[in-house]
C-alpha cells in the first residue's frame, strides 16, 4: 500500500484554523467522509469514539486519529497542517500542527494496519515531519509523503 492509494492532493488542507481538537476532528472526519462517500455524523462519532478511548497524539507535534467503521468501502486519509498548533493531550504534552486522518472498513484487518503503520512512520520521523511543516501546497505535501 502506497500513501497515494488512500490520500490525494484534494485531502490536504494547509493552514487550517481549528480552536480545539473536538472541531478540528470533526472538520477532519466530515470531509473524510465526504471522500469516502458516508454519512459525516457516523465518520465523526466513530473517530471521536476511538479518540476517546486514549489520545492519537504521537508526539512530536503529530496526531493520528482513526477509526474503523461499518459500511465503508476503502480506506480513506485527510492530511491537515494548521496554521496554529492546538492542545491535543499528546502523549509529550505538545500541541499538535500536524493531524493525518484515517478511516478504514469495519472488516479491514490487514488495509487497516498496513496504513496505520505506513502513516506512523512518517509522522515518527522529525524530517519529514519539519518538511510538512514548511511545504507550499498540496502538491508539495503530497511529495513529501510519498517519498
Amino acid at each position: 500500500m502506497k500513501i497515494s492509494e488512500i490520500l490525494s492532493p484534494d485531502s490536504i488542507f494547509i493552514d487550517m484554523k481549528a480552536n480545539n481538537k473536538r472541531h478540528l476532528l470533526q472538520e477532519l472526519a466530515e470531509k473524510a467522509a465526504g471522500y469516502a462517500g458516508i454519512d459525516g455524523r457516523v465518520a465523526v462519532d466513530s473517530v471521536w469514539e476511538r479518540e476517546n478511548l486514549g489520545s492519537t497524539g504521537y508526539g512530536n507535534g503529530t496526531a493520528f486519529p482513526h477509526a474503523r467503521i461499518d459500511g465503508l468501502k476503502k480506506v480513506v486519509a485527510v492530511f491537515g497542517r494548521l496554521a496554529q498548533p492546538i492542545d491535543f493531550n499528546a502523549v509529550d504534552g505538545k500541541p499538535v500542527d500536524l493531524v493525518f486522518l484515517l478511516i478504514s472498513p469495519e472488516n479491514s484487518g490487514a488495509d487497516h494496519l498496513t496504513a496505520l503503520a505506513m502513516v506512523s512512520r512518517v509522522l515518527k520521523n522529525p524530517d519529514v515531519c519539519e518538511k510538512l511543516r514548511q511545504a507550499g501546497s498540496r502538491q508539495e505535501v503530497m511529495a513529501i509523503l510519498n517519498s
